[in-house]
């Protein structure tokens, strides 16, 4: 168990600015989120296939080229997905170096 005392701590009184460095963004952006819900939404319809062949609404050539072409389609927007994320999370990193060169030896020039 802790003492408390009944006067407040006292904080001393900094003479210059803080800085705060600027944070690298991680999270993916939302057009890389949208594509990669598309790439997911293909991959469920490739997956419905057998499904759509035994309603009758599709036929086994139509789902054979079907199933290729989403495949594919899935595919590059993953991809798609990725570069955008990685795009992204290079240039805001760039951007937060460039921002915190004021404190690089120490000597805060805000």
């Amino acid at each position: 168990m802790t003492v408390q005392h009944d006067r407040p701590t006292t904080v001393p009184l900094s003479t210059g600015h803080v800085h705060v460095a600027p944070q690298v963004d991680a999270t993916p952006p939302r057009r890389s989120k949208v594509t990669a819900g598309l790439a997911a939404a293909a991959c469920a319809a490739c997956c419905a296939l057998p499904l759509l062949i035994a309603a009758g609404i599709l036929t086994g050539a139509g789902a054979a080229i079907l199933e290729k072409s989403l495949l594919a389609v899935s595919g590059l927007l993953l991809a798609a997905a990725a570069t955008m994320w990685y795009l992204h999370r290079r240039s805001t990193a760039r951007k937060a170096e460039a921002a915190g060169g004021g404190c690089a030896s120490g000597n805060c020039g805000c």
